[in-house]
């Protein structure tokens, strides 16, 4: 019965993987197809195809990425810390996901209650969390 339970979720989770793949794919081709139309040029069909898989195969390590500092930290969420992180490589991205997060700090508005002081371990988590289900 629970063979059956899991062939059944890891069915839906390769439906849902194929779902989001082919949504990624068509917002890709629509953004290329709009820089290309803005460019005044022409991209072929299979070169759209390959910057799409690209982007898509991109966007998969960066989450797979996320979701290991995110563990090694001792965490079941992605903070902007983790994002930043994710950008090592990349001096300039690095430097701007910086200040993107530093305005969206600058634009929070401060609760009007006091809260309990949280941990500081709590405080870094607490920036812009995204929710790691349990495997």
């Amino acid at each position: 019965m629970e063979e059956a339970r899991s062939e059944l979720e890891r069915e839906e989770d390769e439906e849902a993987t194929e779902l989001l793949r082919d949504r990624f794919r068509l917002s890709t081709i629509s953004i290329v197809e709009a820089q290309a139309k803005k460019s005044d040029m022409e991209i072929s069909e299979p070169i759209v195809a390959c910057i799409s898989d690209l982007a898509f195969k991109y966007t998969e390590q960066l989450a797979k990425d996320l979701e290991l500092f995110s563990q090694h930290a001792g965490r079941k969420t992605v903070n902007m810390e983790d994002v930043i992180l994710s950008a090592h490589r990349n001096k300039h991205l690095a430097s701007s996901l910086r200040s993107f997060c530093n305005d969206l700090k600058a634009k929070e508005i401060p609760s009007e209650r006091k809260r309990k002081k949280a941990s500081r371990k709590e405080d870094k988590a607490s920036t812009s969390v995204v929710h790691i289900p349990d495997l």
